[in-house]
């Protein structure tokens, strides 16, 4: 299945990347490639507690448009 994620750098240069649909789903890394790669392993970890806590895959999300 395929997410998608958000990455950012933060002010000490640390890729940060997040799951939106997945609650609490972050990971981060020193280069772009890395951040990747923990990110899929950090969503196999949380979707396996959501499975194991009944708790569904996923949260719904919705793009709304905002006028600027």
């Amino acid at each position: 299945m395929k997410y998608t994620v958000t990455l950012e750098r933060d002010e000490s240069g640390i890729w940060v990347v997040e799951c939106p649909v997945i609650p609490g789903c972050i990971s981060q890394g020193s280069t772009r490639e890395e951040a990747l790669v923990n990110i899929r392993e950090a969503i196999e970890a949380c979707l396996e507690v959501r499975s194991e806590s009944g708790l569904p895959a996923t949260i719904e999300t919705e793009q709304v448009e905002v006028a600027g």
